[in-house]
């Protein structure tokens, strides 16, 4: 080691940091795992996670289990939780948010650990998650941009009120005003209009404006995205905002189409730049096997397949009137 090198050497021993502000920079580089059935890669903030499934396929119930999660205190009055006590952002672009059921969820949560006849749930402890939990909807692309680009203030603002920072950024659903946007882009063009509202813009637009926040603000961003699955020899079908408009792109299309194990496909209508952006894709589809494994009367089940990263085995998961679970 030459002399040049000691003075940094010696700062680097002598540190330059708190306790806590190492705890700060450790936990926001150190990968953590979300609970089931988003368990088994680790993920890190920065990351971008998309479901991608038909409507329904239990996405938006997967981001309410997991947002609970997070707003969840790791103990309470000796208790674990094992929560994460941080806040949540909810985006809802396709307005099909269920308060009543994210509520019944969360008082499930919060009563599990007595079990059956516990008596009434903690109002504080249910109080204060619902405090963490923030929640803001779109109607359409205009309202989506200028909600990214105030999220910087807002968030400033409720690490301030609640002395933790927003650990999760959901977005549901993504593309639900693609079609909208393309609509209008069509018709923008026909009128010779000035204020064409041209889909790649749109979708560079919100990209950076992410990319702008988690700079500032480290989070896990989670998306939900629906498609419709068709046979290989079938037309294929478009969903929009739940009607369906056929159509005859297959082969000019093929190049985007993606295949899982069953041989269905889907088409990814996202313009590039968001495909690009994203980091972990994860594929959810009706379960051809009808058959209970268990007792689950009134439950849905789901396969739920790695794309992104690519795992060889899917899961089995099975949506009850009190969550998500992986069927064993």
């Amino acid at each position: 080691m030459n002399h040049h090198e000691r003075p940094h050497l010696q700062n680097w021993i002598a540190g330059d940091e708190s306790g806590s502000e190492m705890l700060k920079r450790v936990w926001r580089v150190r990968p953590f795992i979300l609970p089931k059935p988003l368990h088994r890669v680790p993920l890190r903030v920065g990351n971008v996670l998309e479901l991608v499934g038909p409507s329904p396929s239990a996405k938006t119930q997967i981001l309410i289990q997991t947002a609970i999660t997070c707003i969840l205190p790791k103990d309470w009055k000796g208790i674990n939780y094992g929560g994460f006590e941080h806040l949540v952002l909810f985006i809802d672009l396709d307005s099909r948010f269920d308060i009543q059921r994210f509520s019944q969820m969360l008082v499930h949560r919060i009563m599990e650990p007595y079990g059956e006849g516990g008596g009434d749930y903690d109002k504080k402890l249910y109080d204060l998650c619902m405090s963490r939990f923030l929640y803001v909807r779109c109607s359409d692309s205009f309202q989506f941009l200028q909600t990214l680009k105030t999220l910087n203030w807002r968030l400033d603002k409720e690490k301030e009120v609640h002395g933790v920072s927003v650990h999760l950024l959901m977005i549901d659903s993504i593309g639900a005003f693609h079609w909208m946007d393309r609509a209008s882009m069509l018709l923008s063009l026909k009128e010779n209009s000035r204020k064409t509202l041209f889909l790649q813009s749109v979708s560079e637009a919100v990209v950076q404006d992410i990319k702008k926040l988690l700079q500032v603000h480290p989070m896990l961003v989670i998306t939900t995205k629906s498609v419709i699955f068709w046979n290989k020899s079938s037309t294929a079908s478009i969903e929009v905002k739940g009607s369906f408009m056929k159509n005859n792109w297959e082969e000019r299309s093929s190049r985007n189409v993606t295949r899982n194990s069953q041989h269905l496909q889907y088409r990814e209508y996202m313009p590039s730049v968001w495909q690009s952006f994203v980091t972990h894709r994860i594929l959810i589809r009706s379960s051809d096997d009808h058959s209970v494994t268990s007792n689950c009367q009134n439950s849905s089940f789901y396969l739920l397949e790695w794309l992104l990263p690519r795992l060889s085995f899917s899961d089995r998961i099975v949506v009850k009137d009190d969550g998500v679970f992986l069927d064993s």
